[in-house]
């Protein structure tokens, strides 16, 4: 007998105003028996909870192709593309590096695309040695890029918090930048902050063992917190573990609420505007 795709978690009960999820990679597949990425069904399914806009990240050349065609495809979706940290080495050590940025800059002037990234530092999989400086280089570039074109950066940072700021004060953060999946405590909060970082937080808030989380989600400013999913991983409590997708954000809209004492329809309304301002306007 075929075995079936799994299913997604259920919906959960609907946000009182929209939000954006500001990071999501609709084309992924977690598992191989996830169904097929589908657009127009995922962007059903978050419509109906009070998800009605994504922002479709492609971080290889493969997935930024398919963010950009998806995104002219679908006005509730815009692009951000780039070269993930631990993409860039692999161009590097095949020789193809220079040709890769020339494509994601290429990509990135598309009026659809809003955001150069998911860059940044992945200390996590890259042990120190000579990746680490091709992943520094690459970010300084997708820096640069973003700075060019005027476009939103959007970092992502694994076990790289201090690199991440040196890099940043070192060469300058563009006007706007986003801490993807933010994942440092109130300090690491603050300094980003101070920087003029918006922060997005993931599933991850929902997690047990994420205090110092919860901590610097508690201390955001209203006007820098962002939602996102980071789907098709970082699933929030109650069904962490399953395939993530944009109609769960509201588990995790719901515990930013709780852990900052906020109104959850005033949180929505604040995140919304925030999402628009941190990406160049509504859309």
């Amino acid at each position: 007998m075929t075995p079936q795709p799994q299913e997604l978690p259920p919906a959960p009960e609907p946000l009182p105003h929209p939000v954006v999820d500001n990071h999501c990679h609709l084309d992924v597949k977690r598992r191989a028996d996830d169904p097929e990425p589908d657009p127009v069904a995922a962007l059903a399914r978050a419509r109906a909870v009070g998800v009605p806009r994504i922002v479709q990240i492609g971080c290889s050349l493969p997935t930024a192709r398919w963010s950009v065609e998806c995104a002219r495809a679908h006005e509730q979706i815009v692009a951000g593309v780039a070269l993930h940290p631990n993409t860039a080495p692999r161009h590097a050590e095949s020789g193809t590096l220079q040709a890769a940025y020339d494509e994601i800059a290429a990509l990135a002037a598309d009026p659809s695309v809003r955001a150069v990234g998911e860059t940044g530092l992945d200390y996590f999989r890259t042990p120190p040695g000579p990746g680490r400086q091709i992943q520094r280089d690459s970010f300084e570039w997708h820096i640069d890029l973003a700075k060019r074109l005027g476009k939103t950066l959007v970092i992502h940072d694994r076990d790289s918090h201090e690199d991440v700021l040196a890099v940043l004060d070192a060469v300058g953060a563009p006007q706007r930048w986003v801490m993807h999946c933010f994942s440092g405590d109130a300090s690491f909060a603050e300094a980003c902050l101070d920087r003029g970082a918006y922060l997005s937080f993931a599933g991850t808030v929902t997690f047990g063992n994420a205090e110092d989380l919860r901590g610097a989600a508690a201390i955001t400013p209203s006007d820098r917190i962002l939602v996102e999913t980071d789907a098709p991983y970082l699933t929030p409590v109650p069904y962490r573990g399953r395939t993530n997708a944009s109609h769960l954000i509201p588990w995790t809209m719901r515990t930013l609420a709780e852990v900052r004492g906020a109104d959850l329809g005033e949180l929505c309304v604040a995140v919304e505007s925030n999402t628009f301002e941190a990406f160049g306007g509504a859309w």
